[in-house]
């Protein structure tokens, strides 16, 4: 059973018991900050599960997307060295949000496994909680799995229980119910609970989940009034134990990616960690670009850059000495793009981007590798400083293993116990900033008050240098010079940092002795980094300087931005109030917008909503930004965005009387500045989520060009004034469609034809006709045509007829009524069809049947009167 057909069987079957097929919600989490990426299928559902949101279902089913790469939740350094580790994977769940509870939970997943995917029960094994009775009598009285293949499970040392989860210190939590399929007594390890359980055996492959308490900041347990259900079931895992196979590398989704990086690399032996390494990044890699993240020096931007950089260094040891890693982008589309559209609607961007960044880290090999030589030649000991190694991997991102691989060359020894210890210092240095940040480079913005931030105002400001940052990880210094890059923290800016869907700022930050270019904005708490590269001299800290905006993308951005609250507003007047923003993207060059809707948008709704909010746009009505309590806010009817979060004072936009939101962006000063607003694009990116791209301003005027330029071409090929195009159109279909009617009907007369030459290469065999010809030039249809003509012109007999073209065979068998219960077509189509690489079937009078070996179609053929005369 493929992995594609397990999602679909696992969805199905939760669907047909009553609960929402709910999308899997995108890698960042919308509505949890503690998190880094969703990292299980309860995020999205966190705060109904907390009571503080309410669906319009209680049950629900999902297959999400997944990652552990950072924070907490960290697989990183394990994949591609053990079976089941992976920075992405797709997490099984079925949800109960105060429905059924245990005994439904314990019967769906049981009946799943055993009777839809057809394990054997033989082969299952459970854990329960150990004061779990509940729990173990369902299974037991129930289910009626036997004792001995059942285990209670309690408390670790530390307090912990692999039986029982919690949300946090405090809050909903409850008992788990495990589930794991033994691989058989070939393969080392013990049963759950036993001292061999973390051996390989007894593989845990669903997690049931029974929210029934509320724990207190005293550690108390109280009973929920409505107890839940969640559940987990990683869908690699699955596939392994469907698929027969012990690894989650060896399933078919992982085969086909490995694979494809064998193509690539131009390796065969595909069977290495760092093949394994590669397939697996690849998923996480596109996926969290799909969903917006994209590479950068710190918090998940840094989680992306440095799984592409371990890809590349992992193709940089099988001796690739190009950018190989984007050209993988197209394979996983192939495998996984049905289930997930959007993947395949970003191809071209997610290559772009991997490429891009491939060849940025291939400079900085080039850079740690100058820096490592001149460190080398002032070695005198064999040994490579600890130091020195570090502020290659830090600063220069050299990967330490290479590192260790040209000091080997030379003969040296590494100081490892040195690098370890700067590690140290790195990461006490990083717990002081961010809790999202993985590396240092955050550390330009720790101990630091909030940047005051003056860009709604102005796009130019005086402001005062109070820390700066070398180098990709934000290194602090006092001074950078020359070509260095690196961030800069000013105590009053008027750039606007990365937020919201908006894109951060570029431009200038010029001091006394030198200017340095920002090419994005970027917050850390609420530190504003402007990051960049010095363009001339030198700026040091405590420098006066003047920070200057590009004004010119600035303005393209906030034409964007005002258009999308148009379009929100437009969008829910023309479709209806169930419209809700699910993500957006607002750039110089177009604005992309995801919303709830459960169908693709008719023509006729996208040009009502373009005259929506082109009308809106030419009311040229006043926008006024005011500043007040949350729910004063809401009360006055402020859009809130879903799972956004928002403090005690909002920033509340209005467009005239059209729009209200919450926002906290740069905005038009009045609607008219937006000038025109074009829809491009409208497409699906999942279940129930549309997307629309568009363009404004400018963009919006080269885009009608275009299409009235394409216009006019096409007008002109067609020999038809512009306003005559559907008209013209549509007499070629019709004028087409009559042309392929004549066709069809030479093709039967041909047929008829042939057939009546064909009757001459009758044989008889043991008092049975039998023709076995070549009827080259026909297409199937003629054949089935011909061989139907035959049949009534012989009266009875055996007929096979055959073409081939373009490298391909299409056979049909025919036989008549007098002989078809002991020569049956099906049968011998397929014995004819097994002689030229292919197969077929059909009914005993008439079957079909395709080849891709036409050289062996004649001796095929020639085998007929054989296979006919063995029967007879």
């Amino acid at each position: 059973m493929k992995s594609a057909e397990i999602r679909s069987s696992f969805l199905e079957y939760f669907r047909s018991k009553g609960h929402e097929c709910v999308p899997s919600s995108p890698l960042v989490p919308g509505n949890d900050p503690t998190l880094l990426f969703t990292n299980a299928g309860m995020v999205q559902f966190k705060e109904v599960f907390l009571g503080r949101e309410q669906r319009p279902y209680t049950r629900a089913v999902t297959s999400q997307r997944c990652v552990r790469a950072g924070g907490k939740h960290n697989d990183l350094e394990n994949v591609g060295y053990t079976a089941r580790h992976h920075t992405f994977f797709e997490m099984l769940g079925n949800f109960s949000f105060g429905d059924y509870f245990k005994r439904d939970a314990i019967h769906f997943a049981w009946e799943y496994l055993t009777r839809v995917l057809g394990m054997p029960p033989e082969k299952l094994w459970v854990t329960v909680y150990e004061t779990d009775d509940e729990a173990y009598d369902i299974w037991i009285h129930e289910i009626g799995i036997p004792r001995e293949r059942l285990t209670r499970i309690g408390d670790d040392p530390d307090g912990g229980s692999d039986n029982f989860w919690q949300m946090g210190d405090t809050g909903p939590c409850g008992p788990c119910s495990e589930i794991f399929y033994d691989h058989g007594p070939e393969v080392w390890g013990g049963p759950p609970g036993s001292p061999e359980a973390d051996g390989d055996r007894y593989i845990e492959i669903w997690n049931l989940v029974f929210m029934q308490y509320d724990r207190d900041k005293d550690g108390v347990l109280h009973p929920l009034p409505s107890p839940s259900v969640d559940t987990g079931m990683g869908l690699e895992r699955l596939a392994a134990v469907m698929q027969g196979v012990h690894s989650n590398y060896e399933i078919d989704l992982f085969q086909n990616l490995l694979a494809a990086v064998g193509r690539v690399l131009g390796q065969e032996d595909v069977q290495g960690p760092s093949f394994k390494v590669i397939a697996d990044h690849i998923r996480s890699c596109s996926f969290l670009i799909t969903d917006g993240v994209m590479p950068a020096n710190e918090g998940r931007g840094y989680v992306l850059r440095r799984i592409i950089r371990r890809a590349a260094r992992h193709g940089h040891k099988l001796g690739m000495n190009e950018p190989f890693f984007h050209r993988l982008v197209a394979p996983l589309v192939e495998e996984m793009g049905a289930a997930y559209p959007e993947l395949a609607r970003d191809q071209t961007q997610v290559e772009k981007i991997l490429l891009q960044e491939e060849e940025r880290f291939r400079e900085t090999l080039e850079h740690g590798l100058k820096h490592l030589e001149e460190g080398l030649e002032r070695i005198r000991d064999k040994t490579l400083p600890g130091g020195l190694i570090f502020k290659l991997y830090d600063t220069y991102g050299f990967p330490v293993d290479l590192t260790g691989d040209i000091a080997r060359e030379k003969g040296l020894e590494l100081d490892m116990a040195g690098f370890e210890e700067e590690m140290r210092q790195q990461r006490e240095r990083a717990r002081a900033a961010s809790s999202f940040r993985m590396t240092d480079a955050g550390a330009v913005a720790a101990g630091l008050s909030e940047s005051r931030f003056v860009g709604y105002e102005d796009i130019e400001a005086p402001g005062r240098v109070i820390r700066l940052g070398q180098g990709e990880d934000g290194t602090p210094v006092e001074r950078l010079q020359g070509d260095q890059s690196g961030s800069v923290v000013l105590d009053t800016t008027p750039f606007y940092a990365e937020s919201g869907g908006q894109v951060g700022d570029t431009g200038f930050i010029e001091g006394p002795q030198g200017l340095f270019q920002v090419t994005g904005t970027h917050k850390q708490g609420g530190v504003f980094i402007h990051q960049g590269q010095m363009v001339r001299g030198s700026l040091a800290c405590d420098d006066m300087v003047t920070a200057r905006v590009d004004g010119e993308r600035r303005q393209a951005v906030v034409l964007n931005h005002s258009a999308t609250h148009l379009l929100h507003a437009a969008l829910r007047e023309v479709l209806g109030e169930h419209v809700q923003q699910k993500g957006s993207l607002v750039a110089p060059d177009r604005l992309r917008f995801d919303f709830s809707h459960f169908e693709p948008l008719r023509p006729e709704e996208i040009a009502r909503i373009e005259q929506l909010v082109n009308r809106a746009i030419r009311a040229n009505a006043p926008a006024e930004a005011r500043v007040m309590p949350i729910q004063e806010a809401l009360e006055a009817g402020a859009m809130a965005l879903f799972g956004e979060k928002y403090g005690d004072q909002v920033r509340v936009l209005s467009l005239g009387e059209f729009s209200i939101e919450l926002c906290g962006g740069t905005h038009v000063r009045r609607t008219g500045d937006i000038g025109l607003f074009k829809v491009i694009q409208e497409a699906g990116v999942a279940a129930g989520i549309r997307r629309i791209e568009a363009v404004t301003g400018q963009n919006a005027l080269d885009h009608v060009a275009r299409m009235q330029s394409t216009l006019e071409q096409s007008a002109e090929l067609l020999r038809a004034r512009p306003e005559e195009l559907t008209e013209r159109v549509r007499q070629l279909q019709e004028h087409s469609r009559s042309l392929e009617k004549e066709l069809e009907a030479v093709k039967n007369r041909l047929a008829s034809q042939a057939g009546s030459s064909l009757t001459d290469q009758v044989e008889d065999v043991g008092g049975i006709p039998v023709l076995a010809a070549r009827l080259d030039g026909a297409d199937p249809k003629s054949l089935r045509d011909t061989v139907d003509q035959l049949k009534n012109k012989l009266g009875e007999g055996v007929i096979v007829l055959a073409t081939a073209r373009e490298g391909k065979v299409n056979l049909v068998a025919g036989v008549t009524d007098a002989y078809n219960k002991t020569l049956k077509a099906g049968d011998l189509v397929n014995e004819v069809a097994r002689q030229v690489g292919g197969r077929g079937g059909g009914r005993p009078d008439m079957a079909m049947a395709g080849g891709s070996q036409p050289e062996a179609l004649d001796e095929a053929l020639a085998s007929v009167k054989a296979w006919v005369q063995a029967r007879t």
